[in-house]
């Protein structure tokens, strides 16, 4: 399928406190995991984007000072057929994650050592899987 549209978005890869797993989020009425994030609002940059999804959707609060960014990745929209997705990405420290909140129906801790990638998860997000199963520290 042709692509027709790219759709803007901030996503966060947050880690558990062994860093052996991501979290990932599952939005209302969709199948498809995904790092937690957004779009964003008009003005916002790609950091803003991300703090306000974050306290919107889950209920954490990151600290701008230790977002580290780790590049701008494209693929296939997983929710959104003929589009693709940009998202800037970047990792925060481990922080407390409240409930499931806003568009959010469910949170998942996504082991990085599975040698097989579930098949609910966002193209994106398994895009970027093989890279993050270095340590944090090495990269």
């Amino acid at each position: 399928m042709a692509t027709t549209g790219v759709i803007t978005v901030s996503a966060v890869v947050l880690r558990n406190a062994a860093g052996s797993s991501v979290l990932t989020v599952r939005k209302r009425g969709t199948t498809t995991f995904m790092f937690p994030g957004g779009k964003p609002e008009p003005g916002e940059t790609a950091a803003e984007t991300l703090i306000r999804e974050l306290e919107e959707e889950l209920g954490v609060s990151l600290d701008p000072a230790a977002l580290r960014p780790l590049g701008v990745f494209r693929a296939a929209a997983a929710n959104e057929a003929g589009f693709e997705v940009e998202a800037t990405v970047f990792e925060h420290p481990t922080v407390p994650i409240g409930g499931p909140a806003a568009e959010i129906d469910e949170v998942r801790w996504l082991d990085l050592g599975l040698e097989i990638i579930p098949d609910d998860i966002a193209p994106l997000t398994a895009l970027m899987l093989p890279a993050l199963r270095t340590d944090p520290q090495e990269r």
